[in-house]
């Protein structure tokens, strides 16, 4: 769809041109309010009200009666992946502008259709991955004293605005068949993603865990570190066994990241005191 095209229908206030200002308001009051009054019982839905609202009074105008209406349909409850949103909310743009009123509850069932499986794939894939995959390489970097690793990450950033942006666009000009062209493209590179993140955390384990015995193995006039003999067997074996054992921490019933990393300082306190580990 063009800034000069619009869609005529002939109730609900639809029909409504959308121009690109009024459609990068839409983008970047998500992108940098999308968690704006995150509340237990809406979560983003403030935040995604507050998006749309450029287009909403595009739309309504001074239609009081309408545009109250369509903020509260929007003050619903809404929960999804911060990065995949944008292709909802190019959705809901296409449609809104198009139907007006008339489209309350199909803009409603879009919303509350799309939120799951985009949190799915954006969390997955953008929220995990991708950024697990990039945050680690950077900070790695930044831990060897390289500046790589700051112009990574910011790198990184700045594609993930444009991939948002992409998004968008799909979004707004395919209206509702956004969903399958976003599924078909967004399957394969999840699942090559997804590989290429175990792959490199997997590999990054033995670089940024450091983990060592100090002790000698003595037979007569054989003397071998402990560690040289583990490396022998398979090196980096004490930082896998290490994540291994978080890891299987974590699994347990009332487990959190915070119990956690206090159960790995003290024991690391108690081991490192004894001499066990160098």
């Amino acid at each position: 769809m063009t800034n000069n095209e619009s869609i005529q229908v002939a109730d609900g206030r639809g029909g409504v041109q959308l121009d690109k200002a009024t459609l990068r308001k839409v983008f970047f009051r998500w992108y940098f309010f999308s968690q704006a009054n995150w509340n237990y019982e809406k979560m983003q839905g403030a935040g995604y009200c507050f998006s749309m609202f450029p287009v909403l009074k595009k739309i309504y105008g001074d239609d009081d009666e309408a545009m109250h209406d369509a903020v509260a349909n929007h003050l619903q409850f809404f929960n999804s992946s911060p990065q995949a949103t944008p292709g909802i909310l190019g959705i809901n743009c296409a449609v809104e502008s198009r139907l007006g009123s008339a489209g309350r509850e199909a803009i409603a069932g879009l919303k509350t259709g799309l939120m799951g499986p985009f949190a799915g794939v954006g969390d997955s894939l953008f929220g995990v991955v991708l950024q697990t995959v990039f945050g680690s390489i950077a900070a790695y970097q930044a831990l060897s004293g390289s500046p790589i690793g700051c112009l990574l990450y910011l790198a990184w950033g700045f594609a993930m605005m444009a991939v948002r942006w992409g998004l968008f666009r799909i979004g707004y000009t395919q209206g509702e068949r956004a969903v399958d062209t976003i599924t078909e493209h967004l399957k394969p590179i999840t699942e090559c993603a997804s590989i290429l993140g175990l792959t490199v955390v997997g590999a990054m384990i033995t670089t940024v865990i450091s983990i060592s015995l100090s002790g000698t193995y003595v037979m007569g006039e054989l003397e071998k570190p402990l560690q040289e003999m583990l490396d022998g067997i398979l090196p980096g074996m004490l930082p896998l066994i290490a994540v291994a054992l978080v890891y299987a921490l974590l699994s347990k019933k009332g487990m959190t990241s915070n119990k956690a990393i206090a159960v790995v300082c003290i024991v690391g306190l108690v081991l490192g005191c004894t001499g066990i580990f160098a």
